[in-house]
């Protein structure tokens, strides 16, 4: 049997959750831990920390204002569109009201979502370029219920051009998107994969940062990069902007290279690496073919359970601030 095969889904009704009473799918939490049955019995993590219990949250009456998170990492392939999609498809299963915005040229976010992004003639670039353009008139619904997309395609690549030669440049991204604050509880960035002007805005406009960290070592060496240029935008533009966490992606607990990389990333960041961990399954290149979100596409995988959980684990942290 292959390591990562369809069999890895969780019966109807089940979820991965560390207090369940039932046992983890073992391939899956191979994945997780060298040694499942002490991870369970010990409630250790698979960052080697003692796992807290994540409640479910509770529903909203109301939403808005909403919290702008940053989905930045200037490496490609570590999992940005993959988290920013499936994080907000959990938090809307638990009742928040979520929009996603694609601040990539490349449009993956949009084709995540099963939008082509050739076809558009109104995208996030026009919101920002375009004065009296109102986000209602780029705004698209997505199969979700309760998450909304700013949809994106090449045109976005003009504006690190464009956006030069103009005032309060790095800002042009927070001015588009105030308008809607009080429509969402969550509004959640897939940042392109580089440090330009692009992604300082996105930075400008958030309220967190959450990097998605590929467990290589290649990956983490553009950490410290990526943090430097955190803390710039926190000194000169952005005072409120704050670390939410790093998110440690495509792990494999089987391979010592994926075990040293998490530890000296938690012992880097301690409390700053989230202690949800997505695993490896072949689950998420087929939700991107499919276009739409793991948690509705294989709603009982080990995939969807890993994002809804990390969902609760954002909850928790932005309810403990």
């Amino acid at each position: 049997m292959a390591p990562f095969d369809d069999d890895n889904d969780l019966q109807d009704g089940q979820f991965y959750d560390p207090d369940a009473e039932y046992e983890p799918d073992p391939e899956y939490a191979a994945t997780l831990a060298p040694d499942a049955a002490r991870q369970r019995r010990e409630r250790v993590g698979p960052t080697g920390r003692p796992l807290p219990y994540f409640p479910i949250p509770n529903p909203l009456t109301d939403h808005g204002p909403a919290k702008i998170v940053a989905m930045c990492n200037q490496k490609g392939g570590v999992g940005k569109t993959t988290s920013t999609i499936n994080l907000g498809a959990a938090l809307a299963e638990y009742g928040r009201r979520v929009l996603l915005v694609d601040f990539d040229p490349q449009g993956a976010l949009s084709v995540g979502l099963g939008v082509n992004p050739m076809e558009l003639d109104i995208t996030v670039y026009n919101l920002l370029m375009e004065r009296g353009l109102a986000a209602d008139e780029v705004l698209l619904k997505t199969a979700v219920p309760g998450m909304d997309l700013l949809p994106s395609n090449i045109d976005l690549s003009a504006a690190e051009v464009q956006l030069v030669s103009e005032v309060a440049r790095e800002s042009a991204l927070q001015r588009a998107l105030k308008p809607l604050m009080s429509d969402y509880d969550y509004i959640v960035i897939d940042c392109q994969p580089s440090l330009g002007l692009l992604t300082v805005n996105a930075l400008t406009a958030a309220h967190s940062v959450i990097v998605p960290l590929e467990c290589e070592f290649f990956a983490l060496r553009g950490v410290a990069l990526l943090t430097e240029t955190i803390e710039k935008v926190r000194e000169r533009l952005n005072p409120e902007l704050e670390l939410d966490g790093i998110l440690a992606t495509m792990y494999d607990s089987r391979t010592v290279h994926s075990r040293e990389v998490l530890a000296r990333v938690v012992e880097a960041f301690d409390d700053h690496v989230f202690h949800t961990v997505i695993g490896r399954t072949v689950r998420f290149p087929e939700t991107t073919v499919a276009g739409e979100p793991i948690t509705t596409y294989a709603s009982n995988s080990v995939g969807a359970a890993a994002y809804r959980q990390l969902a609760r684990e954002v909850l928790a942290r932005c309810h403990a601030e």
